[in-house]
């Protein structure tokens, strides 16, 4: 298991290839778990291989949101939506 939480990627493949989604977790088989706050709550996460994701940013981005994922806090669902359009608007 990588401690990934608070990645922001990109899924590359996939009906949802495009998206910015942020990783909140990994599961033991190397998966991870990514939500995005609308699409895929945090309560459901969506699993996604390592090779159909590109990793956008690996915990640089500062922001509220990111630092709470990080640090194993609970995050709302609108926390996150926001942290990911203030990436996008950089």
């Amino acid at each position: 298991m990588c401690n990934c939480a608070g990645w922001i990627v990109r899924s590359a493949a996939g009906h949802d290839a495009g998206l910015l989604f942020c990783v909140v977790g990994a599961e033991e088989d190397g998966r991870l778990l990514l939500a995005n706050g609308k699409q895929r709550k945090l309560s459901a996460p969506k699993r996604k291989k390592h090779s159909h994701i590109v990793v956008e940013d690996r915990g640089g981005f500062v922001h509220p949101a990111i630092q709470k994922l990080q640090h194993r806090e609970l995050v709302t669902d609108r926390e996150l939506r926001r942290a990911l359009a203030a990436f996008k608007g950089r």
